[in-house]
C-alpha cells in the first residue's frame, strides 16, 4: 500500500469490521491504525539490508509470522491475519474485493499502560519488574533452544559498526568523541575475543534462545498481568539471543530513564527459575550486552539524525547525548572489569 491509500483508509472509515474513524500510528517499517477495542498493523512496502517487505506475498508471510511467534506470550492479543481490499464501495480491511494488502488484526491495549511512559512518570515499581521477570523467565524456559554456536567474528562487526556513524556524532557532540569512540570500539573487539570460549560454552549449555528480539520499555504494557509484545519477525537472527543479552536490552533501557534499581527485582524474579548467570564472567558479558545494546541505540539515533538533516531537533540531539552519555558509562565500567 502507499500512503495515500493508507489515509484513504482513514478517511472513507469503509472498515467491515467496525463503521469508526481511525487514528495512525507510524514507524519507518508499518502503518498502525487504531481505533476502539482494535488495531491493525500494515507492513509498508520497503526492503532493507535486514529486513525485505517489497512484495504482497512476502508481507502476508511476515504478518503471518508475527502473529504466531506473538502468540508464544501474548495469547488472545494478536488475533488473525486479514486482507486489505479494493471493492466497489473503496478500501476496507475485510469483507469482498480485491486483495491489495494485508493486515494484522490485534487487540489494542491501553496506551497509558505503555511501559516506557510509566518509567517517565516514575510509576513503574518493583513488583511490576518482578512479574515481567517472572514471565519472561517462563518464556525462555519453554521456548526453542538455537543449538548453533554464537558467531564471534558477527558479533565483532556489529559492535564495531557503530563507527560508521563516528562523523555525525563527531559533529553533533564535538571533536574529542570521534577518538574516545574508536578506542572503545577497539576495546570492545577485544573483548569478545577475551570472552569468545564462554560465549561458546553459553551456547553448549542452552542459553541461545529463539526470544523476543526488541525486548525494552514500549513493548511491554503493565496491566494487571504484563503483556510483551511486539517480537522480531522479519529477521530469524535478531530473536536467536542469549538469554543475558535479551536481559541485558530491557535493563539498558531502565538505565536510560534512570531506574537501575530495578534492575535486582526482574534479575532476582527471573533467576529463580532460569538461573542463566554462573559467576564473574557471565556478569561481565551481561554489561558487556548492556553496552551493546547502548551502542545499537546510539547508532539508530544518529542515523535518524542524518534522515532528518537540518530538520533534527533538539529532542533528537538530547536523546543522541544521553545514549552516548548511557555507552561512555558502560565502556568505563567494563574497563574495571
Amino acid at each position: 500500500m502507499t500512503r495515500d491509500q493508507i489515509q484513504q483508509l482513514i478517511e472513507d472509515g469503509r472498515f467491515a469490521a467496525e463503521g469508526q474513524s481511525f487514528q495512525l500510528a507510524e514507524t519507518h517499517i508499518s502503518w498502525v491504525l487504531l481505533s476502539g477495542k482494535n488495531a491493525y498493523k500494515i507492513k509498508k512496502p520497503v526492503k532493507f539490508d535486514f529486513l525485505d517487505f517489497s512484495t504482497l506475498e512476502k508481507r502476508r508471510y511476515y504478518c503471518q509470522r508475527e502473529l504466531e511467534l506473538n502468540s508464544r506470550f501474548c495469547q488472545g492479543i494478536y488475533l488473525e491475519v486479514q486482507a486489505v481490499v479494493e471493492g466497489p464501495a473503496g478500501l476496507s480491511i475485510g469483507g469482498k474485493g480485491a486483495t491489495i494488502d494485508y493486515a494484522l488484526h490485534m487487540k489494542r491495549l491501553d496506551g497509558s499502560r505503555q511501559m516506557n511512559l510509566l518509567l517517565e512518570q516514575n510509576l513503574v515499581t518493583p513488583f511490576h519488574m518482578q512479574q515481567v521477570g517472572e514471565k519472561l523467565s517462563i518464556f525462555h524456559t519453554y521456548t526453542d533452544v538455537i543449538e548453533r554456536p554464537p558467531d564471534i567474528g558477527g558479533m565483532q562487526a556489529s559492535f564495531s559498526d557503530l563507527a560508521s556513524v563516528a562523523n555525525r556524532l563527531k559533529a553533533l557532540l564535538g571533536p574529542s568523541v570521534k577518538k574516545k569512540l574508536m578506542e572503545s570500539l577497539v576495546f570492545g573487539r577485544s573483548f569478545l575475543g577475551l570472552h569468545a570460549e564462554r560465549l561458546l560454552e553459553r551456547g553448549r549449555q542452552g542459553f541461545i534462545i529463539d526470544g523476543h528480539g526488541d525486548l525494552h520499555s514500549r513493548n511491554i504494557f503493565l496491566l494487571e498481568e504484563p503483556i510483551i509484545f511486539d517480537c522480531i519477525e522479519f529477521n530469524d537472527a535478531f530473536r536467536y539471543v542469549d538469554v543475558l543479552d535479551e536481559l541485558a536490552f530491557l535493563c539498558m533501557d531502565l538505565d536510560y530513564y534512570g531506574f537501575r534499581q530495578l534492575e535486582a527485582p526482574l534479575l532476582n524474579a527471573y533467576m529463580r527459575e532460569n538461573d542463566c548467570i554462573g559467576g564473574d564472567e557471565d556478569w561481565a558479558l551481561f554489561l558487556f550486552f548492556k553496552w551493546y545494546r547502548a551502542n545499537v541505540r546510539l547508532k539508530v539515533k544518529a542515523l535518524q539524525s542524518l534522515q532528518e538533516g537540518e530538520q533534527a531537533g533538539s529532542r533528537t540531539q538530547s536523546t543522541i547525548e544521553e545514549y552516548w552519555q548511557l555507552y561512555s558509562a558502560y565502556y568505563h565500567e567494563l574497563r574495571k572489569k
